[in-house]
């Protein structure tokens, strides 16, 4: 569908990203999502929310739900979010991203969703077991992209085929609807250095809040002294450092750990080569922990602040709910009346 040549969407340029509320944020969240929703905040337009009606497409404890989105939104605010200048929002508080995810889901193709691959991973062998939620929550996504107009959504690996579908289902409602430009077609923003890290335990393995082993990842409420520990028992190799970044390339760990250094430092890994090139991990190790605690330690103890005062973070996400529902309402009624629903 995106092969055609659209009309041109004439709004504002706008981003929006968002975390599950499930589990514990990590330094592979930070680094590939936190620092770069900050630095966003200062250049566009920029909706930020917890997505805690796709955390529900699998089981989740309701007794921890909203600690857990509480958490996230610390998580945002530590990292340097501000909510005067970006709205921070729990999805399940705007309830337009349902009802615009059901027009969407009349306008999808089954076909599209049979072609999602991260569908076919989560469900693994016993799809017939998986939530009907799971299945199309690539749809509610494109709602949560669309409905603020979103132009631009930072993206991994993992989430370009959904943004795909947003585009799709985009260019379809514009067309269906003799509504042309009406949905940008949003582009992705490219996460640069630090958007993939792996696990400390083992470098072909991304850094996951689900690994069984807490070694295995930085959390953002660890202490100074935990993540040094952790940076010094992190797996490597016998070897020194390399000269260039070619000869990481059969080396997971060591080059994890220079890519870790890189993006806590802003540099690139050949910076960081040209300094440690030719030197072992037992001169490495201590330097990098010394970056990781001087970086991470002001956001842990940012995050624990926020975490002891739950009624401030109640009040930041419904005012960013309420700022997100007076951007949200006009796009639903706009489309309610172009669908054709009684009364719109």
């Amino acid at each position: 569908m995106t092969d055609q040549a659209p009309a041109q969407y004439a709004g504002p340029q706008r981003v929006l990203s968002g975390v599950q509320p499930s589990g514990a944020l990590h330094l592979g969240n930070y680094l590939g999502a936190l620092v770069k929703f900050a630095r966003l905040q200062h250049e566009i337009d920029t909706f930020i929310f917890v997505a805690d009606m796709h955390a529900i497409t699998v089981w989740q404890d309701p007794a921890l739900l909203a600690n857990q989105t509480r958490e996230i939104a610390a998580a945002y605010l530590a990292a340097g979010l501000d909510p005067a200048k970006a709205t921070i929002f729990p999805q399940s508080a705007v309830p337009e991203h349902a009802e615009l995810a059901w027009v969407f889901n009349c306008v999808a193709r089954l076909g599209w969703l049979d072609k999602m691959t991260q569908f076919k991973e989560k469900s693994g062998k016993h799809k017939e077991r998986s939530s009907v939620g799971l299945y199309t929550y690539p749809v509610l996504q494109a709602a949560d992209i669309l409905i603020y107009k979103s132009t631009h959504v930072p993206v991994g690996e993992d989430q370009k085929q959904h943004l795909e579908l947003a585009r799709n289902i985009a260019q379809k409602f514009n067309h269906d609807f003799d509504a042309p430009g009406y949905f940008p077609l949003p582009e992705p923003l490219i996460q640069g250095p630090g958007a993939r890290i792996m696990s400390l335990r083992d470098g072909l393995a991304k850094m996951s809040k689900s690994d069984p082993s807490d070694l295995s990842r930085i959390n953002l409420t660890d202490d100074a002294d935990a993540i040094a520990a952790k940076v010094r028992k992190a797996k490597s190799d016998p070897n020194p450092l390399p000269e260039t970044v070619d000869e990481l390339k059969d080396r997971p760990e060591a080059d994890n750990l220079v890519g870790i250094y890189a993006a806590l430092s802003g540099v690139t890994k050949e910076a960081v080569l040209a300094d440690f090139g030719g030197q072992g991990f037992g001169a490495f190790k201590p330097a990098l922990a010394d970056l990781a605690v001087a970086s991470l330690g002001p956001v842990s103890e940012a995050m624990r602040r926020y975490l002891a005062d739950p009624a401030e973070i109640d009040r930041i996400l419904a005012a960013g709910a309420h700022k997100a529902r007076d951007a949200a309402a006009p796009t639903v009624a706009e489309v309610k009346k172009m669908v054709g629903f009684w009364g719109a």
